[in-house]
């Protein structure tokens, strides 16, 4: 049974043991010199509205080490982390053992600092070789992608602490070919999105099946974005429709997995035209979106009841050079977590996106998600209040509210 302290009526919730809190970051965002996928070309054209390049990000490619301390001085249980497909297989069947090598250490690294290295294995970027094959439109891609995993699996697995196959695939597909903000910047060909659905679907099953056929033990689920989907008046089938085709036909296909992460930010409203910007009175964030802790509550039920798997919440945050502002909405949205474990909801973690300020696409580096913050010059990790406070309920498994 979970203990919860009758609800936290003394003014502590607090969070059955094991309960996993951990950090997330992804390579592109923050390795540096990812130059051989499709977001790099893409940043680079003048023509993608991109605002800058990556460029450095914040060399966590040689300052990892850096990174894995942060996590563990911290106190933090977990870092979540992606490995660069396209560092290690740079050409289609030409593997980098020495790139496999350095993912390795990381996860050795973590392991030896008490913390849980969680592994994904496509964080939004493509090899370029792939991508000039169309992408996630090439009939082979789900193919080549579970090739990539069980690659990587052979090398690492046996240090894995949880596996988190494809990132965001709606977010891929929408961005990519109905709002043309991700490569390969397409706008409103709502057929080859859905096609793209179907071809990340099948890659997330054949790279369940390459997890769990390589070496190690670890549980294995995708990571979806979610939202508190609401209509006003008029909006409904905007809404229903939006929920079904970025939500629902991944939840579907999810059943049999060890875990479901959910990643989730705000709520998107929807009137009768389509998508509607901040309800008047509720603040924006540096994302341009509503500030809106209450979505973590929200999506848990939402994934928990269409999966009927546990959920881990592989991502939540809030972009904002307010620092209280960001432990306010930190303690909001634990609180709305830890409602639904008193409702004996399966949740075994809460990673904050992200570990420190970085590269967020096509918005560049202006949007302040980090739980450190970063000079961009010198590359210093400074931990600001947020990355202290949320120590603290990590160590002591509790939050004070």
């Amino acid at each position: 049974m979970v203990e919860t302290n009758e609800g936290g009526h003394d003014g502590v919730l607090r969070f059955p043991e094991g309960f996993l809190f951990g950090t997330a970051t992804a390579a592109h965002q923050v390795e540096g010199g990812n130059t051989n996928n499709d977001w790099w070309v893409f940043e680079h054209d003048s023509s993608s509205g991109c605002v800058e390049s990556s460029g450095d990000a914040c060399d966590s490619f040689h300052r990892w080490r850096e990174d894995v301390a942060l996590v563990a001085d911290l106190g933090l249980k977990a870092y979540r982390f992606s490995v660069e497909w396209s560092r290690i297989e740079p050409s289609e069947g030409e593997w980098s053992i020495a790139m496999l090598d350095h993912y390795r250490r990381i996860c050795a690294a973590c392991v030896g600092r008490g913390i849980q290295p969680v592994v994904t294995l496509h964080h939004f970027t493509t090899p370029i070789w792939l991508s000039k094959r169309g992408g996630w439109e090439s009939r082979d891609a789900p193919e080549r992608f579970a090739r990539f995993v069980a690659r990587v699996v052979a090398h690492l697995g046996d240090l894995i602490g949880m596996a988190c196959t494809i990132n965001e695939p709606n977010i891929v597909s929408v961005m990519g070919y109905t709002l043309g903000e991700f490569p390969p910047g397409l706008k409103n060909e709502l057929g080859r999105h859905r096609a793209v659905n179907e071809a990340m679907i099948r890659a997330h099953h054949l790279g369940v099946e390459a997890l769990n056929s390589g070496p190690g033990d670890f549980p294995v689920g995708m990571t979806l974005a979610m939202s508190e989907l609401v209509a006003e008046e008029g909006g409904e089938k905007m809404r229903d429709a939006a929920r079904e085709l970025m939500e629902d036909v991944f939840l579907r296909e999810l059943r049999d997995d060890d875990f479901v992460g959910v990643q989730c930010y705000t709520r998107t409203r929807f009137g009768p035209r389509g998508t509607l910007g901040p309800e008047p009175g509720v603040a924006p964030t540096q994302m341009g979106y509503e500030y809106w802790p209450q979505v973590v509550e929200h999506t848990l039920r939402r994934a928990a009841d269409v999966t009927g798997i546990p959920v881990v919440v592989t991502e939540n945050g809030v972009a904002t050079e307010d620092d209280k502002e960001r432990v306010a909405y930190m303690r909001d949205a634990l609180s709305g977590l830890h409602r639904c474990i008193e409702d004996q909801i399966d949740v075994r973690g809460y990673f904050a996106w992200s570990l420190m300020d970085n590269f967020e696409w096509n918005l560049g580096y202006r949007p302040k998600f980090g739980l450190c913050a970063l000079d961009r010059e010198t590359f210093e990790r400074r931990p600001k209040p947020s990355a202290f406070f949320f120590g603290e309920v990590s160590k002591r498994g509790e939050l004070v509210v």
